[in-house]
């Protein structure tokens, strides 16, 4: 392990932010002196699992956080604090609906057939009126904004802190821009092992939404923040390598450059999609944007069919090139660990049975129906009953996550 002491003297750190993320994708965290943080990398820092969105009682033992050293991140506005992510255990049993727990069983289950996840995601955010419900920039006006230079200017010391965050961090940020929803901003870095992604994915949020503050704005990440505009996805894009270090999606005499194991893949994506949701989309919002809606912009840029095609945004799965594939159907209220799992999970399954995902349909569905495709459940009650009758999905995931899951998604409901 990381020396964490040695590492604070080195970097000038003076205090550890011990962190998890909880199964609704809520961060939380304990401020660690770094004098204190070598003892507490050994014993953990103890939380009450209650207090926080797991499945536990005010009577259950404390949840201890020991920090993965290999997470250590400086965080770029604020250097003498270093961001860590924590692996969680009660009386020194691992903790099985740990979302990052969940996430690593399915990368040792991709190990042991000899591939390594690697993914990007596309953190599409709104940039929020502090007091209200609104976007910040009234001067965002424009009927079709995405790529606006000058509402994307208007914002550039709060992205360009971002991206020169990104860059100081080693993530390779290489572009920002202005979304499709008026208010709207992506940044995209370079994918990387899963686990790397779905870390820095979780510390995106927490850095958005700390130098949003500072810069006298809000940051939302939530799927439908604004009825009439184009919602805030989490496209996930990815590939398997081989231990070789070569990308097995890739095939020069396979249809469009891909390997029958991308298409293996892809088919996994497609018949566990309704289950998939209940991860993938995880609030009521996430099913407005899901809906067939209108936009002011003219599109939603998401998908409503369970269908793939080629480079074509409306449809579920995209193939962009010869190296990847894209989905497009989680937003950016899914728990970054569980949007990683949940794909690789599904994936899996369909290389293991061979899955084939017939046809790609290249119709544009946001005015034509994709021949035989079914549609994507409408609410999260319909995506969770489809989860809770996906067995070989649960199966992949434990039981001990997907029970813990669906019990507090019922006592949210019932609040």
């Amino acid at each position: 392990m990381t020396d964490l002491a040695r590492f604070a003297t080195t970097h000038g750190v003076r205090h550890f932010l011990f962190s998890f993320c909880d199964l609704f994708g809520v961060q939380r965290a304990k401020l660690v002196p770094a004098a204190a943080a070598a003892e507490l990398a050994r014993s953990g820092a103890g939380f009450a699992g209650f207090a926080a969105w797991l499945d536990m009682t005010p009577a259950d033992p404390d949840v201890l956080a020991i920090p993965d050293p290999t997470s250590l991140m400086v965080l770029p506005w604020q250097r003498e604090v270093a961001w860590v992510a924590t692996d969680l255990k009660v009386e020194g049993q691992v903790l099985e609906q740990s979302p990052r727990r969940v996430l690593q069983r399915q990368i040792a289950r991709a190990a042991a057939m000899g591939l390594q996840f690697r993914s990007g995601v596309e953190a599409e955010f709104f940039l929020m009126d502090q007091e209200r419900d609104t976007i910040a920039d009234g001067f965002d006006r424009q009927s079709k904004p995405c790529y606006d230079q000058l509402a994307l200017m208007r914002h550039y010391p709060l992205i360009s802190e971002l991206l020169e965050g990104m860059e100081s961090l080693g993530w390779g940020p290489y572009q920002a821009d202005h979304e499709d929803a008026n208010g709207q901003f992506e940044l995209n870095w370079t994918y990387a092992e899963s686990l790397l992604t779905a870390d820095r994915h979780a510390f995106f949020r927490v850095m958005a939404a700390s130098l949003a503050e500072r810069h006298g704005v809000r940051v939302s990440f939530q799927p439908k923040p604004i009825a009439a505009l184009t919602g805030n996805g989490a496209h996930l894009h990815a590939s398997l390598w081989d231990e070789a270090g070569h990308n097995v999606f890739h095939d020069p005499e396979g249809e469009k450059g891909l390997s029958d194991l991308a298409y293996q893949f892809v088919a996994g994506l497609l018949a566990h999609a309704p289950a998939l949701c209940a991860l993938t989309n995880p609030v009521a919002g996430s099913y407005r944007r899901l809906a067939r809606s209108v936009t002011s912009s003219g599109a939603t840029w998401s998908p409503s069919w369970i269908s793939y095609g080629g480079n074509n945004r409306t449809h579920m799965v995209r193939l962009p090139d010869d190296q990847r594939i894209e989905l497009r159907l989680g937003d950016g209220a899914a728990n970054p660990y569980l949007l990683q799992a949940a794909v690789l999970a599904a994936g899996l399954d369909g290389i293991e049975r061979r899955l084939d995902p017939g046809a790609r349909s290249e119709v544009n569905t946001y005015v034509e129906a994709p021949e035989g495709a079914s549609s994507l459940p409408t609410c999260h009650a319909d995506a969770l009953e489809a989860f809770r009758h996906d067995a070989p999905l649960r199966d992949s995931l434990g039981e001990a996550f997907c029970t813990a899951y669906e019990s507090l998604v019922a006592q949210r409901t019932d609040t």
